[in-house]
Order: C-alpha cells, then structure tokens, then sequence
C-alpha cells in the first residue's frame, strides 16, 4: 500500500474512532484537536483516500459517510504504546471479533521496502547454512530450540532463565523454585519445535488439524482442553471479547488458514499465522504460543530462517498485538516480525 502522507494519516486516525463520519464530522474533529485544514482539503484527501482503497464510502450528497476500509485498518499507523498506556475502558477500540478481517486482508502484507529486508536477511540465512558439518547443524538447532522455549515461555509469563531453559533441555534438570507446569511449558516448546522442524513440508498447505495437532504438543500436560473452546474467554488488560461460539470459530479459523495460503509470499503467510491464531484465540490457553509456532513452521516448510523472538521487548510485543486485538492495525506486530526475522537469520542456522 502506498505509505500515506501526515494529512491523510490524521483523518485514518479520526476514522478509526468510530463507525462512519461525514465529511463535516472529519473537519470538525481535526479543527478541534487544533489542525489548520479547510473543509475543502479534507474533502480532497478523503477521495484519495478511497481511490487508494484505504476508506469506503456510502451514500451521497449530504448523506455521504465514510469509513475505514479493512486495507486502510490493518496499514494503519499508531504508536502502540500510548495507545496500550490509556485504561482499557478509556480506549476508542472494537470490542468484538471483526468478520470482515480475514476475508478483506490483503494478500499483500509487505511493501517493496520491507520484502527487500527480509529478501536479503534469508540470502545471508541461506549463505550461512550453506554446506554445514552435520555436528554444527545439530548445535545451531539446540541452540535455537533452548532460546525459542526460553523466550516464547517468558512472553507467558514463565520465569525460568535462558541458563534454567538450557539446563532443563540439555541435561533434564528442572530448575529450583519452578512450577510443574513452567516447566512443562518449556519442554512442550522444545517437542512442538522439533515437532515442525521434522514435518515442515506439511505446513506449506495448511488445515485446522494441523494447528489442534500443534496446540495439542503445546498444552501436553497442562491442564488444557484440546480442541476449539466451547466457551468465552477474556484477554487481560483488553476490550476486546474474541468470539465465544465454536461454530463461529471454527469458521473464523477457516477463514484464516484460506488467507494464509492465499498471501503471496511466505513471509506473509508466516506473519499472518502468528497475529491470526492469537486473534481468534481457537482455543482455551496456548493460542499465542501456537501462532508463534505455526509461523516457524510455515518459514521452515519454505526454507526461510525460523523465529525465537530472542531479542524482542516482551512489552512491546504485548502491545503491539493489542492493538492488532482492538484495531486491527498490523503495523506495530509487522515491525516486530521483521526485526525479528532480520535476527533469526543472521543469528541461527537451522534447516
């Protein structure tokens, strides 16, 4: 999509705040928050805005109304943070699952900028991993597997070290003042990796079992249902209610897994993968770990460089998918997936 200017950002923003607005309404908001615009000029921008398919418009004359469009929502700006820092009954975000998401979302989630970062992170992935001893290939994947478990458990809240996660996977020592279960959760990584390293070819066409088989490895032991959830779940600290009937989310998780195979890249597919699952939230606990492996295994399948999320910001990474949760704006997750992306295949060298 192409980038849009300051002007045009300012009236995405005061559209994302409600429904529809008329174009007076547009002009009395922006006056208002102090911005020196004429009616006129924001009669010019918002139909730029929809030849770039970024609004809808309905209606006419003085009943023209406009809207933002699932393009114009998902390529959005915003700073996540300030919006994660308002109380969450104070924020202007959706509260219910959007049914239009996935079957608007753009197949194109990378601009030309971006597809040539990653292009050239998986050339130096691919030039690193290009002709390994097969001693150096089994230490690079346990060092992956330990920093994945390590990391993708911290971001859940799992207090085990990076050191206690390496003892536990190398050695089978649990460490000292740990729960059952925070070290299940570990060892559960550790089988789900190498559970997707072995059958990543299967991932390139993706299916619901596919990913209930993958949650199943996840939640081994750990007190949680297998299959979609059959009742309402809440997400900490959000608005937003994901959807609470198992028709309803088994159609939802369809609707994902037909987008993902549609993206026209694997990065694409990958990056949807990780922010759809923990959106939908198919399943009672898990759904966000489940993302972050489904997207090692779609990158994994296309020979691409597999995430650990080792040097994300655990805080930034929560707030970035909220906003996904609430606005449905991709960009702050999107900025994180290719940091990340640029890390894993300059760092590891697994295949």
């Amino acid at each position: 999509m192409t980038q849009l200017n300051q002007k045009q950002q300012l009236i995405v923003t005061t559209l994302l705040k409600g429904e529809t607005f008329s174009s007076s309404q547009i002009y009395s908001d922006l006056k208002e928050s102090g911005e020196q615009i004429s009616l006129v000029t924001v009669k010019r921008i918002l139909s730029e805005l929809v030849k770039l398919n970024v609004l809808r418009v309905s209606g006419s004359g003085r009943s023209t109304a406009y809207a933002i469009s699932t393009t114009g929502r998902v390529f959005a700006d915003i700073d996540a943070s300030a919006y994660c820092s308002v109380d969450p009954d104070n924020r202007y975000g959706m509260t219910r699952y959007n049914f239009d998401l996935f079957v608007e979302m753009p197949t194109v989630l990378f601009n030309e900028t971006e597809e040539r970062v990653l292009d050239e992170a998986t050339h130096e992935y691919r030039r690193r991993i290009n002709d390994l001893p097969e001693s150096i290939r089994r230490k690079e994947l346990e060092r992956l597997i330990i920093e994945l478990s390590w990391k993708s458990s911290k971001i859940e809240g799992n207090t085990y070290s990076l050191l206690d996660t390496e003892m536990l996977i190398l050695r089978h020592i649990a460490a000292p003042g740990k729960t059952k279960d925070e070290t299940q959760m570990i060892l559960n990584h550790k089988s789900a990796f190498e559970y997707v390293h072995k059958n990543a070819d299967r991932f390139k066409s993706l299916s619901k079992n596919d990913i209930e088989e993958l949650h199943k490895i996840l939640v081994k032991d750990l007190n949680v249902g297998f299959n979609l959830r059959k009742r309402a779940v809440g997400v900490t600290g959000s608005i937003y209610r994901p959807l609470d009937n198992e028709f309803q989310i088994s159609e939802a998780l369809h609707a994902l897994t037909q987008k993902i195979v549609q993206c026209d890249s694997p990065y694409g597919k990958a990056l949807l993968a990780v922010i759809g699952i923990s959106y939908i939230q198919p399943f009672e606990d898990g759904n966000k770990r489940t993302g972050r492996l489904l997207a090692d295994a779609i990158l994994l399948a296309y020979d691409l460089a597999p995430l650990s999320y080792r040097s994300v910001n655990e805080q930034e990474y929560r707030e970035a998918v909220l906003v996904f949760y609430e606005l449905n704006i991709l960009t702050p997750f999107k900025s994180i997936f290719i940091a990340q992306y640029d890390f894993a295949a300059r760092n590891y060298a697994v295949n």
